[in-house]
């Protein structure tokens, strides 16, 4: 193992920091090899890169292929898209309780219930179970994207 300098260290560290994908783990494993005899392990304990990605590196430097990134399967997933009948259990609920903008100015129906209605409703009407459900306010998100606006219910004064 070849001895660096701390500033030769921290300039290494911010460079790999500024790539991303197959390029920062050819830049990884171009240290591993220049630096480290090719051991991901020291790479790891020296530098605190994940010994995975300079492996990965490696392995893509020896045999000219690379790993494709699935960056689109990331994150958390659309509430829609993890209960495909959810938007249309929603649409039945509301649909007989909205109404068009009077002054037809915009294309959203406007929802005389409130999230937490729409939610009980789907829970005590259409068979969904509390837990399965997303929150009151991604409730109201989903609302927002199917073309819903809710309206705050104005009390009747006595």
């Amino acid at each position: 193992m070849m001895e660096m300098s701390a500033a030769v260290k921290v300039t290494i560290k911010d460079a790999a920091q500024k790539l991303t994908g197959h390029r920062r783990r050819a830049f990884m494993a171009k240290v591993a090899e220049d630096y480290f005899e090719g051991s991901a392990r020291q790479t790891e304990t020296y530098l605190g890169w994940n010994r995975d990605n300079v492996q990965l590196g490696l392995h893509e430097r020896r045999s000219q292929i690379l790993c494709a990134d699935n960056y689109q399967a990331r994150g958390r997933h659309k509430s829609e898209a993890l209960l495909p009948q959810l938007e249309a259990d929603m649409r039945a609920l509301i649909d007989g309780q909205a109404q068009a903008d009077p002054k037809f100015q915009t294309t959203f129906l406007y929802a005389r219930i409130s999230a937490r209605a729409v939610r009980e409703a789907l829970v005590h009407e259409k068979g969904y179970e509390e837990t399965q459900l997303p929150s009151r306010q991604t409730i109201g998100a989903i609302l927002n994207r199917l073309g819903y606006r809710l309206k705050k219910h104005k009390r009747q004064s006595p």
